[in-house]
């Protein structure tokens, strides 16, 4: 309880020192030195302004409620202390990461994230949560081997202070490569394709865990590092890169939660979904706005997780939809906060969602991109999103209660429910708040009427869709070979998960085992070892013939020595 409290107070502080840094316009460089010897200094910069302090106020709010939710949701655990630990470094590591203008003090952060995430989700040590955790692990190690050559290649200014070049330096070819490596360090913390298949993997963790990655610290770390780098993205092939990129990951997950029936994992390619949407809108040139939305959804998206959790919690750890239903009539309370943060997810208006979304929506619409982007990304991903919520809305909430007759369901774990309430509430009033304070000048988006409705009818159609595909999923999860073949497609991420596990090791240990077969087992063992010992197998035994002692081959050897020596002395 001591660091709850901890952290609730530092979060309160620094959330009124960024409005008063937003007020004020300030922006403030702290210089530590660390070490000194001789003439040579090392300095750990910190930057503060009304980002950092703002991202920090949420992150360390979040992160207090999960722990706070944690003493009831993992007290059957001996070692609670350590999991509390593991989440506290978890929240330093994003802290530095988001107070640092220098890649160096950011790869320290940036490398934590990677390695706690790595203990957390390994933590219930089975065979499923080691797979996933070195999964995990891999596939961020591909983005830290880019930041470490972004680091070598910011040696070309003489210092790793990126935010001091960034502006003035944007059209250098080596500033240009550093965007490039960043943006793919982004792509693997962030899980756009083709690194995707990371994320609903590390739902092995436990679900604290999970509503604290998902909502604010490891995946957003990627998002939050491309806003500070947006000037290279503008007007750049890098940019209209990422936003094929992120448009496509948004269009896949959505689609794909609308095959599944594990609740963490629908949650999961929700977030997937919602990274796709804030990378696009960085990519298009609004980085407040992607900030905007980053901050509203790890409200919602925190309190999805808690939600689930405690549904998980009370269904004695089962997480397949189907076997719910009729979980408001049991559970009150928590199914209150979860449809509060479903419909703040599908952009209920006046929810927090709601003034993020629309607002990107609309911006897409003014923007200058073609067709497929404009329509078929963002719009058609609205759809998805609202559909898999309605689904699975559908399949928890309504119908009959379809497992055990005798169940444990009940709102009485309060410590829960205390975690999840002042979410509940911040998920419905910091949207509007939010947009009050970071756009005090109202956006005047003038748009003909087809297209200002066009949002609120892509989402009633979503939420019609999902209705629809789960009332009559006898029809569309029909066992005909060649619609297995494509929901097996759909649902398992295009494949993904299998390029990134089986695609990656097959290959190699076939090769492998050729080698072993070929040349181990095969021929450097007929020419070498198994050779010599038939040589000297077969040495032997005309040697021990020679020496049976038998008289006529004495005689003969003797014969044959003086004849040799008789030639020798006669000629």
């Amino acid at each position: 309880m001591i660091s709850f409290f901890c952290l609730i107070s530092i979060s309160l502080t620094c959330f009124f020192s960024s409005l008063n840094f937003m007020l004020n316009d300030m922006v403030y460089f702290i210089d530590l030195e660390i070490v000194s010897l001789n003439s040579c200094s090392i300095f750990m910069t910190i930057l503060l302004d009304w980002i950092s302090l703002l991202f920090m106020s949420f992150v360390l709010l979040i992160s207090s409620l999960v722990i706070l939710y944690s003493k009831e949701y993992m007290s059957e655990d001996y070692n609670i202390n350590r999991f509390i630990f593991l989440v506290l470094m978890f929240v330093l590591s994003m802290m530095l990461l988001i107070i640092s203008p220098n890649l160096i003090s950011i790869l320290l952060g940036w490398d934590g994230l990677g390695l706690v995430s790595y203990c957390l989700v390994i933590y219930f040590q089975n065979v499923k949560s080691y797979s996933a955790g070195m999964l995990t692990a891999l596939s961020n190690r591909i983005g830290d081997v880019a930041f470490l050559l972004a680091i070598a290649w910011m040696l070309n200014y003489g210092s790793w202070n990126y935010i001091f070049y960034i502006e003035c330096m944007k059209n250098d070819f080596s500033m240009k490569i550093i965007g490039a490596l960043m943006v793919l360090a982004a792509m693997t913390k962030s899980a756009q394709i083709p690194f995707s298949s990371w994320l609903p993997a590390a739902m092995a963790a436990p679900t604290p865990v999970s509503a604290l990655v998902h909502s604010s610290t490891l995946v957003t770390a990627g998002v939050y590092l491309l806003i500070r780098f947006n000037v290279l993205l503008v007007d750049s092939f890098l940019g209209q890169f990422l936003l094929l990129i992120s448009g496509a990951t948004m269009f896949m997950s959505g689609l794909g939660a609308n095959f599944e029936f594990d609740l963490k994992k629908i949650i999961a390619l929700s977030t997937l979904s919602q990274l796709g949407l804030m990378m696009s809108i960085l990519a298009m040139g609004f980085p407040m706005l992607a900030f905007f939305h980053l901050l509203t959804h790890a409200l919602f998206k925190a309190l999805l997780f808690m939600c689930a959790g405690a549904i998980i919690h009370n269904m004695m750890n089962s997480q397949d939809i189907r076997s719910m239903g009729s979980l408001c009539i049991s559970m009150p309370l928590t199914t209150t906060c979860f449809n509060i943060a479903n419909l703040a997810l599908c952009g209920m208006p006046f929810l927090a969602g709601f003034y993020s979304k629309d607002m990107i929506l609309e911006l897409v619409m003014m923007s200058h991109v073609n067709i497929l982007i404009f329509f078929f990304f963002f719009f058609f991903s609205t759809c998805l999103i609202v559909c898999y919520s309605f689904r699975f809305v559908y399949y928890t909430m309504t119908g009959s209660f379809n497992s055990m007759s005798l169940h444990p369901l009940n709102d009485e774990g309060w410590l829960m429910l205390s975690g999840m309430l002042p979410l509940m509430l911040l998920s419905i009033l910091m949207g509007s708040i939010l947009s009050w304070l970071m756009f005090p000048t109202c956006y005047m988006i003038c748009l003909p009427y087809y297209l200002k409705l066009l949002t609120l009818f892509v989402c009633i159609l979503g939420g019609l869709t999902g209705y629809l595909i789960s009332n009559v999923s006898f029809y569309f999860y029909n066992k005909t070979l060649n619609n297995y073949k494509m929901v097996y497609f759909v649902g398992n991420m295009w494949f993904m998960p299998i390029l990134s596990t089986l695609g990656v090791i097959k290959f190699p240990l076939q090769l492998g085992s050729y080698c072993v077969k070929s040349m181990d087992q095969g021929w450097s063992e007929y020419l070498g070892g198994q050779n010599l010992y038939f040589y000297l197998v077969n040495s032997t035994q005309k040697m021990q013939y020679l020496q049976n002692n038998n008289l006529k081959i004495y005689l003969m050897s003797f014969l044959i020595w003086i004849l040799l020596i008789m030639i020798y002395i006669f000629y």
